[in-house]
């Protein structure tokens, strides 16, 4: 498996567990049948399991774009060791900001947030260029 798609998969594997510390949360805060129902007025999550949910979200919304273009290097054999450098950059950028976000840390939230959409222009840049 190419660097490329071990990066992807751990992106997606992080995305996939941003849910639980919130989750939990929101358990502990409203309880079980609120937390799985319906609640008409429910109670509000502690600050930083909204903020990690706002995270969450992130991930889930950016997941798509650099999936897509992950999926497209390898399709097109485009990858080199920039798209290779990308891809571990842009992971180790959302373990940073979904840290940043949830602890709310001035800052690196936004700077790890353009680190990452920068790894995402490398990758588009290698296949149009390649194009």
């Amino acid at each position: 498996m190419t660097t490329e798609l071990t990066y992807l998969t751990w992106v997606a594997l992080l995305t996939a567990i941003l849910w639980v510390p919130y989750i939990l949360n929101m358990i502990s805060v409203r309880g079980l049948l609120d937390a799985v129902g319906y609640p008409v007025d429910p109670k509000p999550m502690a600050p930083w399991a909204e903020r990690l949910k706002a995270a969450h979200y992130n991930a889930v919304e950016n997941l798509v774009v650099f999936g897509a273009l992950v999926l497209v290097t390898h399709a097109a054999s485009v990858g080199s060791g920039a798209t290779a450098t990308a891809c571990a950059v842009y992971f180790w950028a959302r373990v940073v900001h979904a840290i940043a976000y949830t602890f709310a840390i001035p800052w690196v939230r936004t700077l790890a947030f353009a680190v990452g959409w920068v790894c995402m222009i490398v990758l588009g840049a290698q296949i149009l260029s390649a194009a």
